[in-house]
């Protein structure tokens, strides 16, 4: 039997108190109560439906992620990893992330979490200015977001993370490090610092505010960057920065074209078959469908002139190097098949290679899409 890659779990729970202007994930404003009980039977049913899709492999790492997850109730939790556990085999160290609000954080209920067996948690916090985070439609205030961050500290978790934005309307290079100084403050072992983009079929996309020019963007990028590496942080992926052993291990598997499976509203999966193939899965996206039983929107195989594109595009946004020998181990294709993309990524400058691997120069990652397009299976090398 073939080395399948190693295998996580997604988890969506798809209601949030409002929606953001800024936010295109698959977020529905909550009206009324958050069905708990009902959910958790229907996610517990979507996973009973992929499971022949995982070869009996053990899960490293899951991500419970939103929409707000801790609108779940404690109890709901409960149900719903013991559920989890008693259809798939858990890794005794796995790594369970849950996505949370700091408008919806109570201690007591966070202590429900734990016992569940969640060990990391990530807090969506985007800005410590009350004014910048009204404007981004957010639910909490500063004091709210520290309050949660300390809770996150007291319960001893295995890890945490703050969420921080930067390039927000009409923000200026000190108000972006004013708002990095604070998240350095609460000592996170992880932040995810990520630019402000403006995504289609949001209400940012149909009214624009104003954001910083592209210099303004990379001053702040460049300073913000001096900030996080003098107080201990390492960047190793595109916008997430970690103290010593504290990376997130689940986007860690994305990044390396690992496989996940996705469960609930709106959630993909990614699955490696002992055959070789690789399937896509999408699940329905509105909750109405998906509680009425119709948990498949999608299901595809990654034809294999999609395969290099696709692993490429997950591998170069991390900052470590590649391991060659992940290539045909991950994909099912021989090197041979991308030799004359990877020449001329090396003429250009986008990568360095050695017998074991490959690295993104710092030309190649000014010029990612550049570097990628090369492996685009229309590309025609000449």
């Amino acid at each position: 039997m073939r080395k399948l890659p190693p295998l996580s779990l997604y988890i969506h729970i798809p209601w949030c108190v409002q929606k953001c202007p800024y936010c295109d994930f698959n977020s529905h404003a909550l009206k009324g109560d958050v069905p708990h009980q009902e959910y958790v039977q229907h996610l517990l049913a979507d996973l009973d439906a992929d499971l022949h899709l995982t070869s009996g492999r053990e899960v490293s790492t899951i991500f419970i992620g939103g929409g707000t997850p801790s609108l779940l109730s404690s109890e709901a939790m409960q149900m719903l990893l013991d559920g989890v556990r008693a259809r798939l085999p858990l890794s005794a160290t796995a790594e369970i992330t849950m996505e949370a609000n700091p408008g919806a954080v109570e201690a007591d209920r966070f202590s429900g979490y734990q016992r569940a067996g969640i060990n990391r948690i990530s807090i969506g916090v985007q800005s410590f200015s009350a004014q910048k985070l009204e404007r981004l439609g957010r639910i909490h205030g500063p004091e709210e977001a520290k309050r949660a961050a300390q809770l996150a500290t007291d319960l001893n978790l295995r890890s945490f993370n703050l969420d921080l934005m930067h390039g927000l309307p009409d923000q200026s290079l000190e108000e972006a490090l004013d708002d990095l100084r604070q998240a350095i403050a609460l000592n996170p072992p992880h932040l995810s610092w990520y630019q402000l983009t403006i995504e289609p079929n949001t209400l940012f996309a149909s009214r624009p505010p104003k954001l910083p020019d592209d210099d303004a963007l990379w001053d702040i990028f460049e300073q913000g960057d001096r900030l996080l590496t003098a107080a201990g942080y390492v960047q190793y992926e595109t916008s997430a920065y970690a103290k010593p052993g504290y990376r997130c291990e689940h986007n860690l598997n994305y990044w390396r074209f690992g496989d996940y499976l996705g469960i609930g509203c709106g959630a993909h999966g990614k699955l490696t078959q002992n055959d070789g193939r690789i399937i896509r899965t999408t699940k329905t996206r509105h909750p109405r469908g998906f509680m009425a039983g119709k948990y498949l929107d999608r299901q595809q195989e990654v034809s294999d002139s999609d395969k290099p594109f696709e692993f490429f595009m997950n591998r170069f946004r991390l900052l470590e190097a590649a391991p060659r020998a992940e290539y045909p181990l991950y994909t099912g294709l021989d090197e041979c098949s991308i030799r004359p993309q990877i020449d001329r990524a090396l003429s250009e400058g986008y990568l360095t290679e050695t017998a074991e691997s490959w690295q993104v120069t710092e030309k190649g990652k000014l010029f990612l899409n550049s570097l990628l397009e090369l492996f685009l299976a229309e590309e025609e090398t000449p």
